[in-house]
């Protein structure tokens, strides 16, 4: 599956109020033979917001796929969010499930990106940390 395809599995719709911040938040996880991680995604919509049962399909296309490093497909998931919701801030943490390796209890990775000028710190202090 290339990259176009991916990203046209993110199905969008207009945000009920887009005057308002809030945070809209989506856990799933990837069951599949080319990655096996549990996922959390937070953001605050623009214009857009995700129609949430496309995260599930989403998904599944992730775990079909190859993938390097949990760094790598949690870069993709980040990026992908980006370019079809335009959210004004979006953090995508992905972790594996249980211990992946001998003496490694947990490998996890947040990564967070927001429109440029945007920021409601009071807004994203009471989120509980990742």
């Amino acid at each position: 599956m290339d990259l176009q395809e991916r990203r046209r599995i993110l199905l969008t719709r207009s945000n009920p109020s887009g005057r308002l911040d809030y945070v809209i938040t989506l856990d799933g996880h990837v069951a599949g033979t080319g990655l096996q991680a549990s996922v959390r995604i937070r953001y605050v919509p623009d214009k857009l917001v995700l129609e949430p049962a496309s995260l599930g399909a989403y998904l599944d296309a992730l775990g079909a796929m190859a993938w390097e490093s949990l760094e790598q497909a949690a870069a993709a998931v980040l990026d992908d969010f980006n370019n079809e919701l335009v959210a004004r801030w979006v953090q995508v943490a992905v972790s594996t499930p249980g211990a992946p390796a001998p003496g490694i209890d947990n490998h996890g990775v947040m990564l967070e990106d927001r429109q440029p000028r945007w920021d409601n710190p009071a807004l994203l202090s009471r989120l509980r940390p990742y």
